[in-house]
């Protein structure tokens, strides 16, 4: 994976598809390579105990976090206060658009 890809999905919220926390929200604040990331949501899973997942385990959403993408390109780190503002505001904008009957692309 180059570089410029890699930087795409830094702050990127998916959707866990498998293991333990299926349809949870979280962001990836990680890439290892091609096949794994590293993921966080800064309440269960805080960045000190982030969690490896495969990409074919997740749903990678259209919606970045610039605040978390910005801490994560700047200083490598981010906080865990970062992260649950970055899941609420996606959850406020984009959950709470589909339930008025939208698909899940993350226009508005």
């Amino acid at each position: 994976m180059n570089e410029g890809a890699r930087g795409s999905l830094l702050g990127r919220v998916v959707r866990v598809l498998q293991g333990r926390e299926t349809n949870q929200y979280m962001i990836i604040i990680e890439v290892l390579d091609d096949r794994y990331v590293i993921l966080a949501d800064g309440e269960k899973r805080k960045t000190n105990r982030p969690k490896k997942k495969n990409l074919h385990h997740i749903e990678i959403t259209d919606y970045i976090s610039p605040e978390v993408q910005n801490s994560l390109l700047e200083t490598g780190r981010v906080t865990n206060g970062k992260l649950r503002f970055a899941i609420s505001k996606y959850m406020s904008e984009i959950v709470t658009d589909l339930k008025k009957g939208d698909l899940h692309d993350g226009e508005r």
